[in-house]
């Protein structure tokens, strides 16, 4: 059969020899790529550290204070720019008591989606990374402290309410396992992490590096690159790489002109204040019109400071103790009640003020002695404005027609009982409610149209006085 077959498919001597050189030559190319692709089939995976990083570009973002929405703008603008510049690594320096829980989730968001590794590192000493901050240094891909810091006691606090069992636990078990998931990607201690939130457990950076919740200590920024370069890490989708940068160039990252305004008057002490001097201002342009700078002034303050405390937790009891303080001043401005309203308003203010931001976290909270220092202050200016304004309401008009009541004129005819007199180098028609003599002195006693009522004067006019 094989000669046959072979016989059939060669019909001449030339084409048969040109054939089968045709074919041996394709087996050879054949046999010399079986080595080569027998060797790319066998090889060992490429060993998943990444080789050092071309640039040596660090953008470096503090995250110091409360964390709220501002926070969020920042840490995304700034992941932003070294993505735009092409940076090997973000490093976001943690100094916080924690923040709002929104906040939080979104910054975490904006961390793990961010396409280059991301530092997290609580400093300087003394500094924190509690509650919500606890959060954002388990989200980095490298977690790291300085000594002498601490992290953890990240347990969910309802802001304005107290938590029932049930909403608690429901709280507690939803940021539990928000934390579980975030330690378990990055690799670290899930089961410790979780006991923050349901224990608010708190570590020293030496406790948090033995139990897996970090991964290095390091004094100083190019200290901790330096440390990082030796120390391979997993990113979020599980690979592992390593961060190696021979000399590290750190590259602030600049806020902008609204995130450093939002930034500077996100303290409730100070957008506070800020509110009640904008109320000032546009009080004062209301008593004294057509000063104009005060209420343009005080309008843009009271704006500001209300849109710095709209991301805080306000508690509403706060807001209707400073509205009953206002109706106090605006009601003693208009009755005399000796002052009793004015107290009544200061000290709506201070109750008000130390009531308006409800928050577990000292630093969200307005301080007590900023509430009774700008409560006794407003209540000062206050005063002294109302009685200035009540001063000007109950003086003498000396000018214009409303002042002629109580003047005193001289007839210049006599008045029997109307005539013409002379008053203020004006001649006048008059009504005496008496006869009144030529040359003597008549008193004002209303106006009505260009006709004054007058009667005469009780004492002698100097003209008719004797030498």
């Amino acid at each position: 059969m094989r000669g046959n077959a072979l016989h059939t498919a060669t019909p001449s001597a030339p084409r048969a020899s040109a054939r089968e050189f045709l074919v041996r030559l394709l087996c050879l190319l054949f046999l010399a790529t079986l080595p080569l692709s027998s060797q790319a089939v066998s090889a060992p995976p490429a060993s998943p550290v990444a080789s050092p990083s071309s640039s040596q570009d660090v953008v470096t973002v503090d995250v110091d204070g409360v964390i709220h929405p501002i926070t969020v703008e920042i840490l995304r603008h700034a992941i932003a720019q070294a993505e735009s510049a092409n940076a090997a690594a973000v490093l976001v320096r943690l100094n916080t008591p924690g923040g709002l829980m929104d906040a939080m989730r979104e910054c975490v968001e904006v961390i793990v989606a961010s396409k280059v590794p991301v530092v997290t590192y609580v400093t300087p000493s003394g500094a924190r990374a509690a509650s919500a901050g606890f959060f954002l240094l388990e989200a980095g891909d490298i977690a790291a402290m300085t000594p002498g810091t601490n992290t953890g006691a990240a347990s969910p606090v309802l802001m304005g309410e107290k938590m029932d069992p049930v909403m608690r636990k429901k709280v507690e078990e939803d940021a539990s396992a928000s934390i579980r998931s975030i330690a378990t990607r990055r690799g670290r201690n899930a089961e410790l992490a979780q006991k923050t939130v349901l224990e608010a457990k708190a570590f020293t950076e030496s406790e948090a590096l033995k139990e897996n919740l970090i991964d290095l200590i390091a004094d100083g920024d190019a200290a901790l690159f330096a440390a990082i370069a030796k120390h391979p890490f997993k990113n979020w989708a599980g690979q592992e790489r390593v961060l190696a940068l021979s000399n590290p160039v750190f590259t602030p990252y600049e806020k902008s002109s609204r995130e450093r305004l939002m930034s500077a008057v996100s303290d409730p002490n100070l957008a506070f204040i800020l509110t009640i001097a904008g109320v000032l201002g546009i009080y004062v342009e209301f008593t004294h019109p057509g000063l104009i700078l005060p209420g343009v002034a005080g309008a843009i303050a009271a704006l500001v400071g209300l849109s710095a405390l709209s991301i805080l937790p306000i508690n509403w009891m706060g807001v209707a103790l400073l509205l009953l303080a206002v109706a106090f001043f605006i009601l003693e401005a208009n009755f005399a009640s000796h002052g009793i309203l004015g107290a009544g308003g200061a000290v709506a203010m201070a109750l008000g003020a130390m009531l308006l931001v409800d928050s577990p976290i000292p630093e969200m909270r307005i301080r007590w002695g900023v509430a009774v220092a700008v409560s006794i202050g407003f209540t000062a200016i206050t005063v002294f404005l109302l009685s200035l304004v009540l001063r000007a309401h109950r003086s003498k008009v000396l000018t214009g027609v409303e002042s002629l009541p109580g003047r005193r004129g001289i007839a210049v005819e006599d008045l029997a009982p109307s005539g013409r007199i002379l008053l203020d180098g004006d001649y006048w028609n008059a009504i005496s409610s008496a006869p009144v003599a030529k040359g003597d002195s008549v008193r004002v006693k209303r106006l009505s149209g260009l006709t004054v009522y007058v009667e005469p004067e009780t004492e002698p006019s100097p003209s008719s006085t004797q030498p």
